[in-house]
């Protein structure tokens, strides 16, 4: 018989060897592997108690906090499937997810109640509202109730986490994300990070991100390392808690590492245990990979999507400095291909086409969509993933930029995230986003929409000056926006589709 890869039976195989190693540390309290453990059980024995069971979908809203680890493993423990829900959602934006996920039973935390509260009459398939530690009406978690020991046994293809796209382009869609592609994730994420059993990773991200949760989170829980958790991102809180826990590893969005850079404690800051940061979500900003370097810390792009779970490629240490820029080579059980607008597969070195990515980290499909399902994912398992990408001679991947925020001007194709690293190196820049808008002339010309430090200005021609030597001159944009602050996704990512509305 095939061993059993689910979320739950792994979790508790790891407690079951070190159960007295450091699992989780949170606000300055730390939980075992068997603490974790024992945690997980009463949380699975409430959730049965209410009608969760193999099937049912049951979510969770709230900041990053040991109740998303713990009813994530609970909720696995029962064959049920879990929901993450991104805490900065509106509440229309909420209804849509619960309700198209049929969510049975929502974990809501005190901090974003009111939210829930405000739709509550909409969300009809919810049987239970919980918040941990809460009375009158919602359910604590704390409650006595049997807890459960064995899991469930899962299929490995049984989806374990309907996971909602960022949307920066619209509507989310729900990724299912199946126990085989967690597990799978992992494997290729302990080959390619080398995850050690020693190892601190701080959990700054948020957890309902992909990136939060599967980069490097449930791998340490794996191989049976410590998370320290954060509630929320804070650039300070971050460095002393790199310095405090002797961080090894962390997992960060371009524009996490740069408002840690950017933090006045950073010249001071004591980060010498760190072995590796790992950034991902966005192309990374060579000047900021050049900032880290000179501290002597590796940042090593990876690539993933919330489809692949997320694993696509990730630099290897030894080509921190040499392939600088690259989102480096595919882990072992993960393929590759780039393809052009008529379906051609590319082989040529420098040729820039879509990336489809095939292997068993690769969702099952998106939940209640079947069209689009089949638009994303073709007959053979290859995925599309919207994303502009070539290789070098060697194969390494070098990420250009999203296929929708490909500009093209006077028949040239510009690929945002490289005239972004470039004006990035602007002393009055502190963040940049590059869209493209409509032009009579060009039929679209480049945009630079900036939020400079505090007390500089900045005009167009000082800019297009400055990027003269840097970029082509079909590059360089055309028109400067300045804005106190560029949208964000509660992930990072810069919401260009907003600024395009903002702006045309």
């Amino acid at each position: 018989m095939a061993p059993d890869i689910g979320l739950a039976n792994w979790f508790a195989q790891r407690a079951q060897r070190t159960p007295e190693r450091k699992a989780l540390t949170f606000e300055g309290e730390t939980w075992t592997y068997a603490e974790m453990q024992r945690r997980i059980g009463a949380v699975a024995g409430h959730l049965r108690k209410l009608g969760v069971e193999r099937g049912t979908r049951a979510a969770y809203l709230g900041l990053n906090q040991p109740t998303f680890l713990t009813a994530m493993f609970a909720v696995a423990r029962l064959g049920a499937i879990f929901v993450p829900l991104n805490f900065r959602s509106a509440g229309a934006e909420l209804v849509m997810m619960i309700g198209d996920a049929g969510v049975h039973t929502l974990i809501v935390d005190a901090q974003h109640r009111p939210v829930i509260d405000g739709v509550r009459p909409e969300l009809g398939t919810v049987v239970n509202f919980v918040t941990p530690g809460e009375a009158k009406g919602w359910l604590p978690l704390d409650q006595t109730a049997t807890p459960i020991v064995d899991a469930v046994r899962v299929d490995p293809d049984d989806v374990a986490i309907i996971m909602y796209t960022s949307g920066t382009t619209g509507r989310a869609k729900g990724a299912m994300l199946t126990h085989s592609n967690l597990w799978w994730n992992n494997v290729n994420a302990m080959h390619n990070l080398d995850v050690l059993q020693d190892d601190v990773t701080l959990a700054a991200a948020p957890l309902f991100h992909i990136g939060g949760l599967n980069v490097i989170t449930l791998a340490t829980l794996q191989k049976g390392g410590e998370v320290v958790l954060q509630g929320s991102f804070d650039p300070g809180a971050a460095l002393a808690a790199i310095a405090t826990h002797r961080v090894t590893t962390m997992f960060g969005v371009p524009a996490m590492f740069q408002f840690m850079a950017q933090h006045p404690d950073f010249a001071k800051a004591d980060l010498s245990s760190v072995r590796v940061l790992i950034c991902g979500g966005a192309p990374c900003p060579l000047p900021l990979l050049e900032l880290y370097a000179a501290k002597g810390i590796p940042v090593q792009q990876g690539y993933g999507l919330t489809e692949t779970a997320p694993m696509v490629s990730f630099l290897a240490p030894e080509y921190a400095r040499s392939k600088v820029g690259s989102s480096g080579r595919t882990p072992l059980f993960t393929e590759v291909r780039i393809v052009d607008v008529e379906g051609h597969i590319l082989t040529q070195a420098g040729a820039p086409g879509e990336i489809h990515v095939r292997g068993p980290n690769v969702m099952a499909g998106y939940w209640n969509r079947p069209d689009a399902t089949a638009e994303a994912i073709d007959p053979d398992g290859w995925f599309k993933t919207g994303d502009v990408a070539y290789t070098d001679d060697e194969g390494f991947i070098y990420i250009c930029d999203r296929v929708k925020d490909m500009i093209i001007s006077g028949g040239e194709n510009i690929y945002p995230a490289e005239v972004e690293s470039a004006l990035l190196r602007h002393a009055c820049i502190a963040e940049i986003a590059v869209i493209g808008l409509p032009d009579e002339k060009w039929g679209e010309t480049a945009v630079a929409v900036a939020a400079l430090n505090p007390g500089k200005t900045l005009t167009i021609e000082e800019l297009r000056d400055f990027a003269g030597p840097l970029l082509a001159r079909y590059k360089i944009p055309r028109r400067l926006e300045v804005v106190e602050v560029l949208p964000r996704s509660a992930t990072g990512k810069v919401l260009k589709f907003e600024l395009r509305k903002q702006l045309q």
